[in-house]
């Protein structure tokens, strides 16, 4: 092994820990990495959140909100009660009551169970918007949703009076198949409809299933027949109960029997999956060989038989008897062969260096062959003999003093 040589006297030892400056530059690619994708959340948080601040709610003046619903409402003797939480929203229910049920997908199944019990037995009217499969189920048990379509101007393409009196107006968003005997069905997408008016069995009570809530918003509530499709669906009782689903509503966690991946998004596979690619990419990235080694100046000078004896415990801790036993044979094959006046580059051909040790020594070419081309120690203690013979090899047909002084 080559040693350091030692530091001259007055030099500037090398330093081991890197500098300031050197964990900047290893570090200012990610960091502004980082920095870049915090910004871009930011952007895209801030754009998304500035012009739907307040939607579909009844009290705000946002072009998504419903204010102007509410004042319409209002104008024809239509109170509008808000409710954030499934007890203010049932406690309010009555045979003469309207439930507008806003992105009903959010509530967990016990709140969508309690609100269809409450439901059912108030014989009022509820309009659910938007819902899909996470909440048809349970609030529309007889409605699947099918696909979903984009919000247009669509005609009434049903003879439901309220849907005559609106004409076109702009829906859309999902479309829904029934299997119940008693449905009014319009504003068709394609074949499928996106309104739907279910009947109740018995009393006067009915649900409405909307695909989409743009109607609704300020900034097109004045647009077609939005405005009177809105006026009647929801205003054919005296209350309004507009129920806006919200995380502080006690219910909003179900406590039942979920598991830990129930609780998950439904991709979380597929992001996993990318994720593990991600990793498997980086760690290939960061494997590549970046080209041959460099020497560098060692910070200490290490003797070359602490480096030696340092390998020999590692060899002896791993048991790599046979690595250990190679090394020491490549070794006395390479200081051999011009002793014995075989070239370099043969020293590791048995049939060019054995038979030239032989001569040498005058011992059987066989035995030089299983010392210097045999199989691997059994044991610690054949090792140790294997090295000693080497050696004593060595000595044997190294030319001693005497015999260089009568080289002419």
């Amino acid at each position: 092994m080559t040693t350091a040589p030692p530091t001259p006297p007055g030099a500037a030892a090398t330093p081991v820990s890197p500098t300031a400056r050197q964990l900047w530059g290893r570090a200012r690619g990610l960091l502004l990495a980082a920095a870049v994708l915090a910004l871009a959340g930011l952007v895209i948080a801030a754009l998304r959140s500035g012009e739907q601040h307040g939607l579909l709610d009844p009290r705000s003046a946002d072009r998504y909100g419903s204010r102007a619903t509410a004042e319409l409402l209002a104008d024809r003797g239509v109170d509008t009660t808000v409710a954030t939480t499934v007890a203010e929203a049932t406690q309010a229910l009555g045979p003469d009551t309207t439930l507008l049920v806003a992105n009903p997908d959010l509530l967990s199944a016990r709140q969508q169970s309690a609100l269809r019990a409450a439901a059912f037995d108030s014989g009022g009217r509820t309009v659910l918007l938007a819902p899909g499969p996470a909440s048809l189920d349970t609030l529309a048990p007889d409605v699947r949703a099918v696909e979903p379509a984009s919000v247009e101007v669509l005609s009434p393409g049903c003879d439901a009076p309220y849907a005559r009196r609106a004409g076109a107006a702009e829906l859309g968003g999902i479309t829904y198949t029934t299997s119940a005997s008693s449905v009014e069905a319009c504003y068709p997408s394609g074949d499928l409809p996106t309104l739907l008016r279910l009947p109740a069995e018995t009393g006067d009570g009915d649900t409405v299933v909307l695909g989409a809530p743009d109607l609704l918003y300020n900034h097109r509530l004045d647009d077609h027949g939005n405005a009177s499709l809105a006026l009647q669906l929801l205003g054919s009782r005296p209350h309004l109960v507009w129920y806006l689903p919200s995380l502080d509503d006690a219910t909003a966690t179900d406590g039942g029997d979920e598991s830990f991946f129930d609780l998950i998004p439904s991709g979380w596979r597929w992001g996993a999956l990318q994720l593990a690619i991600a990793a498997v990419l980086a760690a290939l990235w960061r494997a590549r060989r970046l080209g041959p080694l460099v020497p560098e100046r060692l910070p200490v000078a290490v003797p070359a038989s602490e480096a030696t004896e340092g390998r020999a415990r590692l060899y002896r801790q791993a048991n790599a008897r046979e690595r250990a036993a190679e090394a020491l044979r490549s070794a006395a094959r390479a200081r051999i062969a011009p002793l014995a006046g075989v070239p370099t580059a043969q020293a590791h051909r048995s049939e060019a260096l054995c038979p030239a040790v032989a001569a040498r020594t005058g011992d059987d070419g066989i035995q030089i062959h299983g010392l210097l081309f045999g199989p691997a120690p059994a044991d610690d203690e054949a090792l140790v003999r294997l090295a000693d013979r080497l050696d004593l090899l060595e000595r044997r047909i190294t030319p001693s003093p005497r015999d260089k002084d009568r080289t002419p």
